[in-house]
């Protein structure tokens, strides 16, 4: 199969249209997908081609998904603003229902052995702090705590019973 001017003219107006390889080969005749794809290559043509209904399609997408990033990242923003949390209602496994937090304190061998107990979110099986401990945002790297600034009261009393 040779690629005559005519049908290269034809292959970039076709491609530049959007059609698929498939479509240019049933167009043009005689020619296979995959022969559209590599003369495509050689010539160096865009690998994406960019309709305006392609586009609307895509910031549509992408305002849904912005949309959708703020409003997670502003809850658990809030969650992490709040700093007084109920204190620990220690439970054992068989106390636990569906409104406790199932967080576990302690290894499971040790005699001192229980769940966090406090009050869980809805959807959760853990309570505001220990959903802050096991949920961490992408992509984002722990904030270094300087040694000049406050300890929360909360992280000081992790610290201790670690």
């Amino acid at each position: 199969m040779s690629w005559t001017e005519e049908k290269v003219a034809k292959l970039k107006a076709l491609w530049g249209k959007g059609n698929t390889a498939s479509q240019i080969a049933g167009i043009l005749g005689g020619v296979s997908r995959n022969a559209v794809i590599g003369k495509a290559h050689r010539l160096n043509l865009s690998g994406k081609i960019i309709t305006k209904k392609i586009s609307n399609c895509k910031q549509t997408n992408k305002l849904k998904n912005s949309n959708t990033r703020r409003t997670k990242r502003g809850k658990f923003k809030s969650l992490i603003i709040e700093k007084d949390f109920e204190p620990e209602n220690p439970k054992q496994l068989e106390e636990l229902d569906e409104n406790s937090c199932k967080w576990p304190i302690g290894h499971p061998d040790e005699k001192n052995f229980y769940f966090c107990g406090r009050t869980s979110l809805k959807d959760f099986s853990y309570c505001k702090l220990h959903l802050l401990y096991a949920f961490q945002p992408k992509n984002k790297k722990e904030d270094v705590i300087e040694k000049d600034t406050e300890v929360p009261k909360f992280i000081q009393k992790k610290i201790k019973s670690a």
